[in-house]
């Protein structure tokens, strides 16, 4: 079952691993900081959860296991997956898993709320979103102008959807109270929400934007798959999926850490040296949503600019955010977020731990 179409909440939460799909279990503390064992010769094991395992912006995540770049490492590494980068978000913070693969923003956010976690491997340099609108609602909304009155659908309420989707709306001289944001997940759940006209528009990810639009379906309203795409809609580089982990755990676990980024940083220099075909052949078919190996491969196309090469955070990018967040988010705007605790390079920089 693809992840968009799995229920949301703990008790549902489904986790995909190596080994098979496994029944995610609540953590002690003791449990959590024990995982992920700096012993010689291994990483231990880690959780990750991750934002949605069957989306692009998220691809690296999945290519990395099944690439044996983990194992290389010597991390045991399960991939959970919820559908929305908010609720990945909630497992980190339970101390159900140790590290995230969700959106950047996420790490201002919480800190804001108290809550101490960083990006340490940033994967994309550009969120990879896309607003659409459908066939039938075109005619009056043409741009976020007209949101006022709309229902919009995103992945979760407090999801980077929902906070991309607000800053849009403000920008473009709407309000955040005059319009609905409407909670559909992802993939086919979108797309049917869309076409049964319970939204008119929303903000999406491939593959879910090239089977729309193959569907005709949907139009586009904003692009931000590309950096170009981001500079226009945001006014900067939009640092979105990352890998990032509770502060705490990164210091008392750096050996596994390193490994983590070593093993993901290899993934991203694959990706950018290997066509879009390739790396659609190495995912699950499963990912392609019914949509065929043919129109999965053109949505990686469309998203493969917004991926690092490097797992570096771009230098502008974590104001780029902020801004974006503090123009609509009251935590951000009573709160002075120290932007330096949001994120390191120490595991990507470091020439002792980088990749041969």
């Amino acid at each position: 079952m693809r992840s968009s179409l799995l229920p949301t909440g703990r008790a549902a939460r489904a986790a995909v691993a190596v080994t098979g799909v496994l029944a995610l279990t609540a953590l002690s503390a003791c449990a959590d900081h024990s995982s992920g064992s700096d012993a010689a010769g291994t990483g231990g094991k880690v959780k990750i959860m991750v934002g949605g395992l069957d989306k692009v912006i998220y691809l690296p995540a999945m290519l990395t296991q099944r690439l044996g770049y983990f194992k290389d490492e010597g991390v045991d590494v399960q991939l959970l997956t919820e559908s929305a980068g908010v609720q990945a978000e909630t497992a980190l913070v339970s101390g159900d898993v140790q590290g995230t693969v969700g959106f950047y923003d996420h790490t201002l956010d919480l800190q804001a709320k108290g809550k101490q976690v960083e990006s340490v491997v940033q994967l994309a340099q550009a969120p990879g979103e896309v607003e659409v609108v459908s066939k039938q609602a075109a005619a009056g909304l043409k741009g976020p102008g007209d949101f006022k009155g709309k229902k919009l659908g995103v992945t979760g309420l407090g999801s980077s959807t929902d906070f991309l989707t607000k800053y849009l709306a403000v920008h473009g001289g709407v309000r955040t109270s005059e319009f609905t944001p409407v909670a559909v997940g992802a993939g086919q759940t979108f797309v049917s929400a869309l076409q049964q006209g319970s939204i008119q528009g929303g903000m999406t990810t491939e593959p879910t934007v090239s089977t729309l639009l193959d569907k005709k379906a949907a139009s586009v309203l904003v692009d931000m798959r590309t950096p170009d795409g981001s500079r226009s809609a945001l006014g900067g580089l939009y640092p979105s999926s990352s890998l990032y982990m509770n502060t705490a755990w990164v210091n008392g676990h750096k050996d596994t850490v390193h490994r983590l980024a070593r093993a993901f940083v290899r993934t991203l220099r694959w990706m950018s040296t290997h066509t879009p075909e390739e790396i659609a052949a190495k995912m699950p078919a499963d990912y392609q949503q019914g949509g065929g190996p043919k129109l999965y491969a053109q949505a990686i196309k469309n998203s493969l600019p917004m991926f690092t090469t490097d797992g570096v955070m771009p230098p502008e990018g974590p104001m780029t955010v902020k801004h974006v967040l503090t123009t609509f988010d009251p935590n951000l705007q009573n709160v002075d977020v120290d932007i330096q605790k949001t994120y390191t390079t120490e595991f990507v920089k470091d020439p002792v731990a980088s990749s041969s």
